[in-house]
């Protein structure tokens, strides 16, 4: 089924889009120092699309919340669209973190008092450019695009976990974000749910020409994008 065009903020940049991670490593102080990934370097370009595989455990999320400024390298640099986060303060790398990048994890965390449209639209609260009337037309435009116009106003607990999971993506793309990170986001779902599930991240992906880096166990959803990657001994090797 054809995925509905949803429109795209483009914002004026003088830099080329892009993210760069440059000798990335994450060192954990548990009963000494405890090495999780070691001299990491990955380029996302606008439209193009990473998979990243590897067993539980290995630090493939690790390393997806280091591109995605939720946590600190002990070594190396990111940057985003001509920016370093962790050059920021912690509010404006916050600020940065809200407009630019977008989150699907496996869990959809969604608030169970909210509706859909109202779970989508949390983001768009802490936008100081906020337009409520905006928001709210992205926002069922994306429930439509995801197949949800007929469920705007369930609440997580009326909606499967499909479902659940497709409120999660119209969420992370409520606020056009240039980089979309997914941890496992088919990995909790059955085939049936996963497959639509994954359909839906490519065609929207394309269509919103986003940087797209997913973590998962799935070699079938991880031959669906661009580029496959597995996380092995701390370092990343490509694969065909």
């Amino acid at each position: 089924t054809p995925v509905p065009k949803i429109g795209k903020t483009v914002e004026n940049t003088p830099v080329p889009p892009m993210l760069i991670a440059r000798h990335l490593a994450k060192t954990f102080d548990t009963r000494g120092p405890l090495a999780i990934i070691d001299d990491v370097s990955l380029d996302v370009k606008p439209g193009e699309s990473v998979a990243i595989l590897g067993p539980s455990g290995c630090g493939k999320s690790t390393l997806l919340y280091m591109l995605g400024a939720l946590e600190a390298p002990s070594a190396g640099t990111v940057t985003i669209n001509g920016t370093e986060p962790y050059a920021l303060d912690e509010r404006a790398q916050a600020a940065f973190r809200g407009r630019t990048i977008g989150f699907v994890f496996q869990d959809h965390l969604l608030l169970p008092q909210l509706t859909a449209l109202e779970n989508v639209l949390i983001p768009t609260a802490v936008d100081k450019r906020h337009q409520p009337a905006a928001a709210a037309e992205r926002a069922r435009a994306l429930l439509a695009a995801v197949g949800l116009e007929q469920r705007l106003d369930h609440r997580p607990a009326e909606l499967s976990g499909g479902e659940r999971q497709r409120v999660a993506i119209a969420r992370a793309l409520v606020r056009a974000p240039a980089l979309l990170l997914c941890d496992e986001p088919t990995g909790n779902l059955d085939r049936a749910a996963a497959e639509s599930v994954a359909d839906l991240l490519v065609s929207l992906h394309e269509q919103q020409h986003t940087m797209l880096v997913v973590v998962t166990h799935s070699p079938a959803l991880a031959a669906r994008l661009g580029h496959r990657y597995a996380l092995a001994d701390r370092q990343l090797q490509a694969q065909a």
